[in-house]
């Protein structure tokens, strides 16, 4: 899993954006889905969830034809993942 956040212009129009180009973009890469979250405190920063490794992730970040579609989705930071710390049973 990977869990990533990014602030955007416009959420409605990051989630058109996300769920279309790049929901196929991704998929190239090797992810398998994803769930979106809007950040509590802060109404223009999303937090997305990620059934992908890192080395799917690595290559999407690289890709070039990646940078066109997270700026037609209004991202006004880059994606950054946070650190894996641990895994519990409950």
């Amino acid at each position: 899993m990977i869990l990533a956040t990014t602030t955007v212009e416009d959420v409605d129009r990051f989630l058109e954006v996300f769920g279309t180009k790049g929901a196929e973009k991704r998929a190239l890469h090797g992810s398998k889905g994803s769930a979106v979250f809007r950040d509590p405190t802060e109404e223009n920063r999303v937090w997305a969830l990620f059934e992908w490794d890192e080395q799917g992730w690595a290559a999407f970040v690289s890709d070039p034809d990646v940078p066109p579609i997270l700026k037609e989705a209004g991202h006004l930071s880059k994606p950054s993942p946070a650190t894996f710390l641990g895994q519990y049973k409950s």
